[in-house]
């Protein structure tokens, strides 16, 4: 009765994990589409549809003692994001109290037009991943959030043409001014795979756009992310 009661007792102790061999920092890198939330059909209907994301991060893994399946992660990184238009301009430079989105519909355009932004962020992760052991052949569940600070903000035009298309120049026009947008930024994320692979998307909650002077405007992001962990 004694040996059985000394069985139980070692069976039911916890196995030890081994994570000799999973690198507790590692590199996430994420290429995603962007979408508009709030803005109005008069700018999103001149918006292509192939608007990209890039994301790359450094993350520290700090797997919880009691059950290393789960674990936080914090890193920091670089976000950018640019969205296209067709036959439309929008004026960052501007001194009006509101961002000019201009059509150019009927006279000269673009046929390259595009707003990009970068942020240093700061992303904080809750994971779950169901083989601890071996980050490459598991299962994983991510929740977070991340903070970020604009770095930048700028549209950059190519190739001017008439309202038919005919080519006038291929020069290229840059404007840089962070006026309109907000300094900082708050987006929500999550994240689901198998091995170094995962579905990811992220929501800003905070407007992209400085108060009154564009529509109430939030960033949101679908792509893959690569990463060990």
């Amino acid at each position: 009765m004694f040996a059985g009661i000394v069985a139980f007792s070692q069976s039911s102790t916890p196995k030890k994990v081994n994570l000799s061999k999973r690198d507790a920092d590692h590199f996430v890198f994420q290429i995603a589409s962007n979408f508009w939330n709030g803005a109005p059909d008069s700018v999103t209907t001149f918006a292509k549809k192939i608007n990209r994301s890039a994301n790359v991060y450094v993350m520290y893994d700090m797997p919880f003692k009691t059950n290393p399946k789960f674990s936080v992660a914090l890193g920091i990184g670089i976000g950018t994001s640019a969205m296209y238009f067709k036959k439309m301009e929008t004026k960052i430079g501007s001194t009006n109290k509101t961002l000019p989105f201009i059509r150019t519909d009927t006279g000269f355009n673009y046929k390259k037009y595009k707003l990009a932004t970068s942020y240093i962020e700061i992303p904080l992760e809750f994971r779950f991943m169901s083989k601890p052991e071996d980050p490459n052949k598991s299962f994983k569940i991510a929740l977070g959030v991340k903070g970020g600070l604009l770095l930048n903000a700028h549209t950059k035009a190519k190739n001017l043409q008439t309202a038919t298309g005919a080519k006038v120049n291929g020069n290229t026009i840059k404007e840089t001014s962070k006026s309109y947008f907000n300094s900082s930024k708050i987006a929500i994320t999550g994240r689901i795979g198998y091995g170094p692979i995962s579905l990811f998307g992220a929501y800003n909650v905070t407007n992209m756009f400085k108060d009154a002077v564009a529509a109430d405007t939030k960033l949101v992001q679908i792509g893959i992310s690569f990463s060990g962990l």
